[in-house]
């Protein structure tokens, strides 16, 4: 892929600070214990104090950093007056309960959003482990790393606190009045089902939740609950719809740095798609297995069992992508796997 867009902010907030980038305009930075390592929090001032978008994952330690942040000059002593999540992902919304309980808020996200986010924290019995082992044995998955699915259990829980009962739905192109600026919802898909961006025109400035990185690409799998999707086909869609914003929009990612040059960058993941798909249909003249796909893609990390859940869920995106390109073709294979090989 070629060079990332430049960095416009490298000066990044600690744990538990802030750094103004606008008047009104604030970044938090916090910890997490997985990839990438971090995620941004953007915090807009709103309505005689701070709403907050997106919340890092629930833990004693964030909740301290929260505390930290909170009690920064920059913010005057003021509450949060409102919280956005852009989407269901335990880094996002991880802290989203705990916050509204402590400053009587609803959350504002998307209707699908708030609906995964609700489904996935009460389903985490038995069947719906059943349910994840059949997926990955579909995929062609090593026995080793089914035991390793069933032993680890249930991860949503674990980092998402208990969520509000009610919530305030966003609707893609409705707008938002927040701290007398006007910014649009735009929804993208793909790494997430229905998440919110959010544009305002009078600062140039999109905060782009996951749909829009400025040196990786999100992650784009599929997931043993939609299993028929086609979540790369979804996201490059939306991708698309971003064309309309100016090219030297401020860009605001969750992780990495503020940039601009934002049509390069979306030509960038195009391209790093196009030449993935490209890549993985060729290697499939002899019929692959998921599994045996994704080392292909990913020759590093798809060994590593704590890793091949998300190496094997973005090789089955674009295997689908391809099927839909009808560049490749599914055949069920031995002990229940599926194989994919180049159509003829």
């Amino acid at each position: 892929m070629p060079d990332a867009p430049r960095d416009l902010a490298p000066d990044q907030p600690a744990p538990g600070e802030v750094r103004l980038l606008q008047p009104g305009l604030l970044r938090a930075r916090m910890p997490l214990p997985f990839p990438p390592g971090h995620v941004n929090i953007w915090l807009l001032e709103h309505d005689g104090g701070w709403l907050a978008v997106d919340t890092s994952v629930s833990s004693l330690t964030t909740r301290g950093l929260w505390d930290q942040v909170l009690a920064q000059p920059a913010l005057g002593g003021r509450p949060l007056t409102g919280l956005l999540v852009t989407h269901f992902h335990p880094d996002h919304i991880g802290l989203t309960g705990w916050l509204c309980g402590r400053f009587g808020l609803f959350p504002m996200m998307t209707r699908i959003e708030w609906l995964m986010a609700r489904a996935l924290w009460y389903d985490s019995g038995p069947d719906m482990m059943a349910q994840q082992i059949v997926h990955y044995t579909r995929a062609g998955c090593p026995a080793e790393y089914l035991s390793f699915v069933e032993g680890r259990g249930p991860l949503y829980q674990r980092a998402v606190a208990e969520l509000p009962r009610a919530f305030h739905a966003l609707k893609d192109g409705r707008p938002l009045r927040i701290g007398g600026s006007e910014w649009r919802v735009m929804t993208g898909a793909g790494h997430a089902p229905d998440m919110a961006t959010l544009y305002c025109a009078e600062r140039g400035v999109l905060i782009s939740a996951d749909q829009i990185l400025p040196r990786i690409s999100p992650y784009i799998g599929l997931h043993p609950g939609e299993p028929e999707a086609d979540p790369l086909g979804d996201f490059l869609a939306s991708n698309e719809r971003f064309r309309a914003l100016p090219e030297d929009t401020l860009v605001l990612p969750p992780h990495g740095e503020p940039f601009s040059a934002l049509h390069r960058r979306l030509d960038q993941l195009a391209g790093h798609h196009a030449e993935r798909l490209d890549t993985l249909a060729e290697a499939c003249r002899e019929p692959l297995t998921a599994c045996e796909a994704a080392q292909v893609l990913f020759p590093r990390a798809a060994g590593e069992l704590p890793q091949m859940g998300f190496t094997v869920g973005e090789t089955l995106a674009h295997l689908r992508r391809l099927e839909r390109q009808g560049r490749v073709v599914a055949e069920p294979g031995p002990a229940e796997a599926v194989r994919y090989r180049m159509r003829a």
